[in-house]
């Protein structure tokens, strides 16, 4: 989740980089002061540097509080992304006319490509959980063990039903045919003949009801296989991040 960031300041392994091993964590936020931030002056960054410290973690969390970041060091992933994010406006303060130079890129490689933002979801969060719930439960879809699986529903229904153009494509009004109701064979006689056409017309209307059900219950069936056709990927891999 750090990666861009990583990347831009040149770090050592910007895709492999894993905040949750200690002592990896420790040396990261090392080079960060050294190379990059630089709020302490050399003979400052002592505490910092022992990483094998039990009392690291204390000077770590006054490190912070020097920098003014608003997360504690407890909030880890939240700090490190404030920190890199403070790293980067120093680097770009420091290479200014470097950057201003610098060519936007047109063209996507394969390993630049857009990820599923589903990747990076932690599907065990109990807010994750909650929303996804409220959201199904609002749109009125069927519930599923798999949190991941229903937040894919619910964005293939909005994505067919509630963007902005499927609203206005279905608040179009739709003109119908002039139908000939002698034509139509009602099957029985009521022995009177506004009875009868009365009968012709809800007949009519009953079958267009059961159109309309048709096409919503093969809606449903596209929908479900469009779930269940892509197992591919374990998404609960993934990481929630900001």
């Amino acid at each position: 989740m750090f990666r861009r960031k990583l990347t831009a300041l040149e770090y050592h392994n910007p895709t492999g980089f894993d905040c949750k091993d200690e002592t990896e964590f420790r040396n990261f936020i090392v080079w960060l002061e050294d190379q990059k931030i630089r709020h302490y002056k050399i003979e400052e960054r002592g505490n910092l540097r022992n990483i094998p410290g039990s009392d690291w973690p204390k000077h770590f969390e006054k490190y912070l509080q020097d920098v003014n970041c608003p997360f504690s060091a407890q909030e880890r992933q939240e700090s490190i992304d404030w920190l890199l994010g403070l790293a980067v406006r120093y680097e770009y303060g420091d290479n200014v006319e470097k950057y201003r130079n610098c060519k936007p890129v047109t063209e996507t490689s394969d390993a630049q490509k857009p990820v599923d933002p589903l990747l990076n979801l932690d599907s065990n969060n109990p807010d994750f959980k909650a929303g996804v719930s409220a959201l199904a439960n609002l749109l009125k879809i069927q519930r599923h063990d798999d949190y991941l699986v229903m937040l894919k529903a619910i964005r293939i229904l909005i994505q067919e039903r509630l963007t902005p153009e499927a609203i206005a494509k279905s608040s179009q009004a739709k003109e119908g045919l002039p139908v000939a109701l002698d034509k139509h064979i009602l099957g029985f006689d009521t022995g009177d003949a506004t009875l009868n056409e009365a009968a012709r017309v809800l007949r009519l209307l009953h079958i267009e009801e059961l159109r309309e059900l048709q096409t919503k219950i093969n809606e449903a069936i596209v929908a479900v296989q469009a779930i269940i056709a892509d197992p591919k990927t374990d998404y609960r891999l993934g990481k929630v991040g900001r």
